[in-house]
């Protein structure tokens, strides 16, 4: 196979992250600080986009699975602009535009942005209505449209509509007392053109219906109206359909979707917030209708009518998105989460458990002998849920303290910690609430564990709390011992099977001691405590990982082997970067596997010619965080909760916990090498911020990592092998 641009169809200018001119030449003294050596870090995330939505052309992928990467995208776009976008533009709006160490500002990374966003969504909805759809037509799974009804189906949509659509939906006139309505972030409306004077003698000729929330978008059709398979109908063909019954009377001449995103970002002044959760939740409420971002119209939208809507939201025209199908992908999910189509899917895996925790009812007993680390999804998180179960039960168990992140106001963890309080445990929940989306639902576990009598802490306000740690501490004879998880993930068990993550079970006493620490910063007040074992941002963690790097360079320099392989989601850390080039300039060996952004460009001359970067998207989201340095045959080895970023260095509670002994730490470094191996999964980032593929030798074996994961731990053999 030769080295291919997976995005066969991009053009090349469209995929590059703003080079900012040629790169810089080779120089004997390299001015590292040099804007041209950084990518832009939402040009860099823009790309991560577009890399997940190449899987849905990957035909080795099962086609409900292709489905949802097309979705998906649409998802992390939609934040994108929410987030990302808004971003820029607010700084641009207040006059305090911030430009990064890529030297681009925000005026121009947005125009860049909206040249490969408008092409990238254009090619989403020619790939669905190309390819997707027909090839779920084959299978039996249509959406029927309007012009494809039978008189049956006609009749049914219409009863559907007068029954269930009708008497929840609002339309509005528009006129001198019916201005135009504010609009909820990124709700499905229609806006609709008029003939006639209606019953007050209004003939204003414009009218606004927003699609009730409530409802779903999907519709299937029942089977005996239909000629086999599954059939679908959209709300919004129902809508067009009998749009006219909406506004009897009056002669609908036109009727065209749309939806508004806004900015969906939350601001919290520190200094003006006496209760964290009661001004959230006036926040939440403001996030529904922040500043417009992006308007999207159905492609058949008359131009007037697309320039008067955007007049209405202030935005211009290269914010518009013409696009020719719903303009929420999103609620397509319904179908791509059929059960019914199981060879159109990925095959079902079992989590397995580690030999050593089998046959075991006594979690303490075997954590107490021996740390247990955990891969998931390939290995259950059970363990860690049956831990915490365990805990609430025992009567020796005094005391639980644990973070929450994502977790869900019903989960088992939550579940647990509810019980333990009520059987009179000294409960301590560190919940974030402002983890961004989920910020509703951890209101609501926080309120739940306060009404079963746990302590529920906030965290620090303006840093957010992302570590994952639990501590138990429990009496055993005339002592105190402690049990720790640590993990990189969140407690969530639904992500426990959707996300690569490691979990630690430990009764290490350092460590241990360590988290107890970290929880007493948070919940008391205090200077930083002296850790023996874990590293914590935002205090030490980038200190020691500089240091850890700047170690590597010095064995390099002084001619020792010297390697480095960093896993992570994102890497933007402008300090970091720069050390990571020092340290290739000296001739450490540097691997990053870095799933979304990366702002570092490898493989340029002088610079980073010893660095790689791949990115491996595929059936599991890459959540994992791992530091390895090779450390002069005896290595150093970290799981972690934080990504190579700013934020998660300086501006979040995080930890990095060490994984020690040969034996764990072989493990943790041959599933290393199986990234590092995939040539069917993985992409590598060239000098100009394209993935290629990587080439194939002649009789070289496809290996991709996480089916060799599945066959190896779960003894599944995965659809997406190559």
């Amino acid at each position: 196979m030769n080295s291919r641009i997976i995005r066969d169809n991009l053009p090349a200018d469209a995929s590059v992250p703003a080079a900012n001119d040629d790169l810089p030449a080779a120089a004997p003294t390299v001015d590292l600080g040099d804007n041209r050596l950084y990518i832009n870090r939402e040009l860099s995330q823009l790309q991560f986009n577009i890399r997940v939505l190449d899987q849905a052309l990957d035909e080795r992928t099962p086609l409900l699975e292709r489905l949802k990467f097309l979705l998906i995208f649409s998802r992390n776009m939609d934040e994108f602009f929410e987030i990302r976008v808004a971003g820029l533009k607010g700084q641009i709006a207040l006059d305090h535009e911030l430009i990064g160490a890529d030297g681009i500002a925000p005026r121009r990374a947005l125009a860049e942005i909206s040249e490969i966003a408008h092409k990238q969504i254009e090619r989403q909805y020619a790939m669905l209505n190309g390819r997707i759809l027909p090839e779920l037509v084959a299978h039996g799974i249509r959406i029927v449209r309007r012009t494809q009804w039978t008189h049956k189906q006609k009749l049914w949509v219409r009863r559907y509509f007068r029954e269930e659509v009708a008497p929840l939906v609002t339309p509005i006139g528009l006129d001198p007392t019916h201005p135009f309505p504010l609009l909820v972030n990124k709700s499905l409306n229609f806006i609709v053109r008029l003939e006639g004077v209606d019953a007050f003698g209004r003939d204003s000729g414009l009218a606004i219906v927003p699609a009730p929330r409530v409802l779903p978008r999907l519709i299937r059709l029942p089977l005996e109206i239909c000629e086999g398979g599954d059939n679908y109908v959209l709300l919004s063909s129902m809508l067009h359909a009998h749009a006219e019954e909406l506004f009897p009377g009056m002669q609908v001449l036109g009727c065209y979707q749309f939806r508004l995103t806004r900015n969906a970002d939350l601001t919290l002044d520190p200094e003006d917030v006496e209760d964290l959760a009661l001004a959230l939740r006036g926040e939440l409420y403001s996030r529904r209708f922040g500043d417009a971002v992006r308007l999207e119209v159905a492609d058949n939208c008359p131009k007037d009518l697309a320039e008067y809507l955007l007049r209405q939201f202030g935005l211009n025209e290269s914010e518009l998105y013409e696009v020719n199908g719903p303009v929420n992908l999103a609620r397509l999910f319904r179908i791509a989460n059929e059960a019914g189509y199981p060879q159109l899917q990925y095959p079902s895996f079992t989590p397995v458990l580690p030999r050593v925790l089998k046959h075991t009812e006594d979690l303490f007993q075997v954590i107490g002998r021996q740390d247990v680390l955990l891969l998931h999804p390939y290995e259950s998180f059970a363990p860690v849920v049956d831990l915490l179960r365990q805990a609430a039960k025992d009567p020796q168990v005094l005391a639980i303290k644990q973070t929450l992140y994502r977790t869900g106001a019903n989960s088992e963890i939550v579940d647990a910690l509810v019980d333990a309080a009520r059987a009179g445990k000294e409960v301590t929940a560190v919940v974030e609430l402002r983890a961004r989306f989920d910020e509703e639902s951890n209101l609501t576990l926080a309120s739940r564990l306060q009404q079963a009598g746990a302590m529920v802490i906030y965290g620090v306000v303006g840093i957010k709390t992302h570590a994952k740690l639990m501590l138990i501490q429990r009496r055993e004879g005339n002592r105190l011992v402690r049990y720790a998880h640590m993990g990189t993930g969140n407690y969530h068990t639904g992500n426990a099977r959707l996300y690569t993550d490691y979990s630690l079970l430990t009764s290490d006493q350092a460590l241990c001691d360590d988290v107890h620490r970290l929880f007493s910063q948070l919940t008391g007040m205090g200077k930083v405590l002296r850790m023996k074992k874990l590293l914590h941002a935002p205090f030490t963690l980038k200190k020691a990982l500089l240091e850890m790097i700047g170690c590597e360079t010095a064995h390099a320099a002084a001619g020792k082997p010297a390697q480095i392989i960093l896993k992570v989601n994102a890497l933007t850390e402008p300090k970091l970067i720069r050390a990571l080039y020092k340290a290739s300039i000296a001739g450490v060996q540097i691997d990053l596997i870095v799933r979304g952004v990366c702002c570092l460009r490898p493989g340029v001359e002088g610079v980073s010619q010893n660095i790689r970067v791949r990115s491996v998207i595929g059936r599991f989201l890459e959540h994992s965080r791992v530091y390895w340095f090779a450390n002069d045959g005896e290595p150093q080895l970290y799981l972690a909760s934080a990504d190579l970023m700013e934020r998660n260095l300086d501006r979040r509670v995080e930890s990095a916990f060490p994984v020690e002994g040969k034996k764990l730490q072989q493990r943790v470094r041959e599933v290393l090498q199986l990234y590092l191996d995939d040539n069917a999964s993985a992409l590598l980032m060239q000098p100009d911020g394209q993935y290629l593929a990587p080439t194939l030798a002649p009789g070289e074996t496809a290996c991709n990592v996480q089916s060799r994961l599945l066959e190896k731990l779960c003894g599944a053999v995965a659809a997406a092998t190559a």
